[in-house]
């Protein structure tokens, strides 16, 4: 890594993620309950959800006083550097109530609007996963591929994920339910982030989900495209709350015509 300053993110949001990571592990309440709710009553937020995002923005603005911040518990604040941090300091906070392991903390770094540097932490998992822009991405020393050469669409194994409003989930239940017999299987994990890096480690073949926020997706996805991923939403347009789809590069167009066929865009 050649910029400076791009290695200095990196590393900042390498041990913001792996303190957060911890004290979600390791300090986690055996009567963990909602602290609140936000787009629906199943739509939660734990008070470890918060207690993670203060540990990562005061860390992360102790060192970088003059960057802006977005963060889905409600860190925002435009900044002056041009940097700007992405934060989603416990993404799958359903699978983290429940005792489930398959959550993260994901923090992203944009220069100027673009995300140059994505780190993922999944302390259950025992892994991290983090990307630079142009650099490829890496778990561990592990540097991370798409599954080549891509599969038909009838051999995917494909991501998804359901929003917490009521109408919406059922529209994308129905989109899942003619999904299904086209491709291999389907899998519902639970954290978006996890999902992307999972298209990343060629785990999946492909993943799609309608209304993700930039917190859910940023990192995530530039995981992805440094592993060989295309990602995008409806033809011609970038990822965003409206769609966000990612896939070896082989499965791309099919996924996304047939996403754009069955309405996945709306609810």
């Amino acid at each position: 890594m050649t910029d400076p300053l791009l290695a200095e993110l990196l590393d900042l949001a390498l041990e913001a993620a792996r303190r957060a990571g911890a004290l979600l592990r390791d300090g986690r309440p055996d009567d963990l309950a909602v602290a609140t709710t936000k787009s629906s009553p199943i739509d939660v937020v734990t008070e470890m959800d918060i207690a993670a995002e203060k540990l990562i923005t005061g860390f992360l603005a102790e060192h970088r006083p003059q960057d802006g911040f977005l963060g889905e518990e409600g860190a925002s604040s435009p900044g002056t550097s041009g940097i700007r941090w992405v934060i989603d300091p416990l993404d799958g906070t359903v699978n983290y109530l429940y005792g489930l392991p398959t959550w993260a903390v994901s923090i992203a770094a944009e220069r100027d609007g673009e995300t140059v540097v994505g780190v993922v932490d999944a302390p259950m998992r025992g892994e991290t996963y983090r990307a630079v822009l142009g650099g490829g991405a890496y778990a561990g020393e592990r540097r991370l591929a798409v599954r080549q050469p891509s599969p038909p669409l009838d051999q995917a194994l494909v991501g998804t994920g359901f929003g917490y409003v009521q109408a919406r989930r059922a529209h994308q239940a129905d989109v899942a339910q003619r999904v299904v017999p086209l491709v291999r299987d389907i899998r519902r994990g639970g954290s978006a982030a996890i999902d992307l890096c999972d298209v990343a480690a060629g785990r999946l073949d492909a993943y799609y989900e309608r209304g993700l926020n930039p917190w859910d997706l940023a990192a995530g996805a530039l995981i992805a495209r440094e592993a060989g991923a295309l990602t995008g939403g409806r033809p011609g347009q970038p990822e965003s709350g409206e769609l966000t789809l990612a896939a070896s590069p082989g499965l791309f167009p099919p996924v996304q015509e047939l996403l754009e066929e069955l309405g996945a865009w709306h609810d």
